[in-house]
């Protein structure tokens, strides 16, 4: 008895050390059925691997099969990756037709594009990662109580009761997680006729996306000179008339541009990335449209183009509420059924990494700036192609993300190593497809952007810099979307923070020596530097990827950290 209850108490540590889910200590067996098209995770003759660098090869030949696991990325990320492209599209619309106005105004807009993208991103990029990830787990906790309580199923009912249960919560909000977890117009789950769910999360982002939106635009308006004077825009400049104007009139905007990327991580929660294509793409069709009407036929100039990006801003937020509020009850029971505690836990962690991500590109468009005028135009046009392109990996994160969140709710770990393995392989594809793309683009279509030999002379010398890091910032992009819909938070803030420590006086020394080639070569060095931090702790033995086959480490630890935020 003495010996037995040893191995009970040794048994028990081993639990709370190491907390495995139930699926996984009965071998997956619950979750057998729902994985049976995903790929088996090969054993390995020289015994358990324990690093996540097998990520990239496992089950390579399958990484185009269209299987379940890659139908479902397919449908998320084809729309996603267009949805995300839009706008940095239009805004190369922008590009070409502010070119057509001369040097100095398409220099003062990329400054003023830089400035109004970074107050956006430290504002928003928060929410939106933290909002997709918390949406796709309710959701799918929900969907899974409602099917369960509707077949009168007690057993499997209680089953999933214990797992609302476990739905990130904040203080004393505890007792009413299940309470608001489950649709407020579906307490009788009879009712067949339930269409919306009421999900705390989604009402959350809502209210925290608007009052930040009033901010940035308050904030904008009245600090404009001041802000553009910081990033090398003098009272003296010819650049600061019309980069004042458009910043002015564009942060009118700001309210709508953050409403609507909250709702579009809500969207990617529910795994539904069409709606906000749909959306995006009316309202960068208006965008184009009215841009020449403004800027030429009514002789608006610059402030032309910002009217007509606003427009097009609150149009797409009309759309996707419209569509919202079909799907899901955005009025919440109580206050206390928000939990807002739970989006600042972690949104203060993603703000840290998003000031270190964002302030790079914007150090270094101020740093382009300052070499006049015909470098910060080569710049800006260089820098939009970069970033639109790089950003169709982001649909492949957004995939990943979304995928991974729901299948750690469902403690399907399976899934949940072979969604990591394809989007990976897949993401390194894109990479190498993109460089060539963009590098014969760039080479013979750079007179689309603009008609200044000079100009153009300075595009072509970024060409390796720009087509090159593509495969790079693809890795980099789904390497975030991996660590979000994890829920590890806490990684990729300390790690973009050393990143940019490095990254800021690589920034400053070679520009102030090489120019515009120097600001180019520091902006590599940052892209490869997030790739390797994420790469590094993939392949640590106790880092966040361990994808041992018979430990099951990597979601083991990644639900450990999960946990903290709860």
């Amino acid at each position: 008895m003495a010996e037995s209850a040893a191995a009970a108490n040794v048994a028990e540590n081993k639990h709370v050390a190491v907390p495995v889910p139930a699926a996984v200590a009965n071998g997956g067996a619950g979750e057998e059925s729902k994985a049976e098209d995903l790929p088996e995770v090969p054993a390995l003759p020289c015994g358990p691997r324990k690093t996540g660098l097998y990520l990239f090869i496992m089950n390579i030949r399958s990484v185009f099969k269209l299987d379940e696991l890659g139908s479902e990325v397919l449908r998320i990320a084809v729309p996603a990756s267009l949805a995300l492209a839009a706008d940095p599209l239009a805004s190369l619309v922008d590009t070409a037709f502010i070119g057509r106005l001369g040097s100095v105004e398409i220099a003062a807009v990329g400054v003023s594009i830089a400035i109004f993208n970074q107050v956006s991103k430290v504002c928003i990029y928060p929410l939106v990662s933290v909002t997709t990830s918390f949406v796709a787990e309710e959701d799918a906790i929900i969907s899974k109580a409602i099917e369960e309580n509707s077949s009168h199923d007690l057993e499997k009912a209680s089953h999933v009761d214990s797992e609302t249960n476990n739905l990130p919560e904040s203080g004393p909000d505890k007792a009413e997680c299940v309470n608001s977890c489950i649709p407020t117009e579906c307490t009788d789950l009879s009712n067949q006729g339930c269409k919306r769910k009421y999900i705390p999360s989604v009402t959350s982002a809502l209210i925290v996306g608007s009052i930040l939106g009033l901010l940035q635009a308050i904030f904008l308006i009245f600090s404009a000179k001041f802000v553009l004077s910081i990033m090398g825009v003098k009272s003296n400049s010819p650049m600061q008339g019309p980069a004042v104007r458009y910043l002015t009139i564009r942060s009118l905007g700001a309210p709508a541009v953050l409403l609507s990327l909250a709702m579009q991580g809500v969207f990617r929660g529910f795994k539904d990335t069409r709606t906000p294509l749909y959306a995006t793409v009316v309202g960068d069709a208006a965008n184009i449209i009215l841009d020449p009407i403004l800027m030429f036929v009514c002789h608006m100039g610059v402030t032309g183009a910002a009217v007509a990006h606003v427009v097009s801003q609150y149009l797409i937020t009309l759309i996707l509420l419209c569509r919202l509020v079909q799907q899901v009850d955005v009025i919440p029971a109580s206050i206390k059924s928000l939990k807002f505690g739970r989006f600042l836990g972690c949104g203060f962690l993603l703000l840290a990494r998003v000031v270190a991500v964002t302030f790079c590109v914007t150090l270094a468009a101020s740093l382009a700036a300052r070499h006049g005028p015909t470098i910060m135009a080569g710049f800006q046009i260089c820098c939009q192609l970069w970033l639109a392109t790089s950003l169709l990996a982001d649909g492949l994160a957004v995939a990943g993300q979304a995928v991974l969140a729901s299948a750690f709710a469902k403690n399907d770990n399976k899934k949940v190593i072979a969604a990591t393995s394809r989007v990976l392989q897949l993401s390194i594809v894109l990479g190498i497809c993109l460089t060539v793309v963009l590098g014969l683009g760039m080479k013979f279509g750079a007179g689309i952007f603009t008609k200044d030999v000079a100009v153009i002379e300075v595009i072509h010398r970024g060409i390796p810099f720009v087509a090159g890091t593509q495969t790079i910032n693809s890795l980099a992009f789904v390497f975030d979307g991996i660590n979000f819909g994890a829920s590890d938070y806490t990684y990729s803030a300390y790690s973009m923070v050393g990143v940019a420590a490095v990254s800021i006086p690589c920034l400053v020394y070679l520009s102030a020596h090489n120019g515009f080639i120097g600001i180019w070569i520091a902006l590599t060095i940052y892209m490869s530097l997030r790739t390797i931090a994420s790469t590094w702790s993939d392949g640590s033995s106790e880092g966040a990827m361990d994808v041992s086959p018979e430990v099951m480490g990597w979601p083991q630890i990644c639900m450990t950290c999960r946990s903290t935020f709860r």
